[in-house]
């Protein structure tokens, strides 16, 4: 089994108006992005390069996308249960590099 590209895990997932989990996954994998619950059940998923993906405008916490698969728009707040933070980049920010990498589309 090949190691995902990028994967995040206690991740808060929204879709407006209403949070689907507060301790879920992000991960990309095989040229598909998946969001999981903290189960592992699929949320949702679509090939990278379907999906659109940035940073809100709204957003206070440099933690924060926005993705869109399959015409729903989620939410996705990294980095929230860390007790310390990360050096370097964001989670945010490393998911969207990872995106740009797979082919994905930018806002």
């Amino acid at each position: 089994m090949t190691e995902p590209e990028f994967s995040a895990t206690g991740v808060r997932i929204e879709r407006w108006p209403r949070s689907l989990t507060t301790a879920g996954e992000v991960r990309i994998e095989g040229g598909r992005l998946a969001l999981l619950t903290s189960y592992g059940r699929e949320i949702d998923s679509a090939p990278v390069r379907a999906v659109r993906a940035g940073r809100p405008w709204f957003a206070a916490s440099r933690d924060a996308a926005v993705a869109t698969l399959n015409g729903a728009r989620y939410r996705l707040t990294m980095g929230e249960r860390a007790m310390r933070p990360e050096s370097g980049a964001s989670l945010a920010g490393r998911f969207l590099e990872a995106m740009r990498r797979a082919g994905g589309r930018r806002d």
